[in-house]
């Protein structure tokens, strides 16, 4: 049997424990107390939800807009206290990736929307779409498909 990478393997997982331990949470957990991002901590998230992992200037890289890589370098790392992303390192160098995924926090963000602009009323925010035309009434028709189909 061989056992010459058994030691490193066991490292780089209580490695990984104690990453998670940090950012307040296990495999499986969400980051507790989460804090809203601003717009260019968004569009970093963005892109590494589609990047799935990256180095610092790759996510420089996939953003829209032109950005300094020391800029984009230090919210990747408040993004990192902020529970938003966990990192390995590769000597000096380290690999970013999501924590949070972009579903839990589209969840987190739809909520949060909706309670503040629409006094936690789906239905206040859907007309107020409809009104806005931003929704059609085919697709209004499909989300009453899918309501039906929960019942």
């Amino acid at each position: 049997m061989d056992t010459a990478g058994v030691g490193s393997r066991a490292q780089e997982t209580a490695a990984t424990i104690k990453e998670y331990e940090q950012l307040g949470l296990l495999p499986g957990l969400k980051p507790k107390n989460l804090e809203q991002l601003t717009n260019k901590e968004e569009a970093i998230m963005q892109a590494l939800w589609k990047l799935e992992k990256a180095f610092v200037k790759e996510v420089v890289s996939a953003l829209p807009e032109e950005n300094h890589y020391n800029t984009v370098s230090t919210i990747v790392r408040n993004l990192e206290e902020k529970g938003y992303v966990a990192h390995k390192a590769f000597g000096k160098t380290h690999q970013y990736y999501p924590v949070v995924t972009k579903a839990d926090y589209t969840k987190r963000f739809m909520n949060q929307a909706t309670k503040r602009y629409f006094d936690n009323s789906y239905k206040s925010m859907v007309s107020f779409f409809a009104k806005e035309e931003k929704i059609s009434a085919q697709e209004l028709r499909e989300i009453l498909d899918i309501i039906e189909k929960k019942k």
